[in-house]
């Protein structure tokens, strides 16, 4: 470990210093996050991590308003060849 401090401090022997001064100020207006690299990298500001999951809250509170979701609401989009299938001709006896 690098540590930068000289050995000749003596914090003890410091007058007029308060332990925790602040710590109260620093617990009431801050939450660090640690993200992991893929997240840091598609939110790579504070401002757009908070968009995001005001968006998140948004959507849940709308969905618990509402009652949940359709059921339509969870099934696949329509794309060419997604729907009903259709029943396919009957093969023939292998024999």
């Amino acid at each position: 470990m690098d540590d930068d401090l000289r050995p000749e401090y003596d914090f003890a022997s410091m007058k007029g210093g308060v332990r925790g001064k602040y710590v109260k100020r620093f617990r009431e207006g801050t939450n660090l996050v640690l993200l992991e690299p893929q997240v840091a990298e598609a939110f790579p500001t504070d401002q757009a991590v908070n968009e995001a999951l005001r968006g998140v809250l948004n959507t849940t509170n709308a969905v618990r308003r509402s009652g949940g979701l359709p059921d339509k609401a969870l099934q696949p989009l329509a794309s060419p060849g997604w729907g009903p299938k259709k029943p396919r001709p009957a093969r023939a006896a292998r024999g």
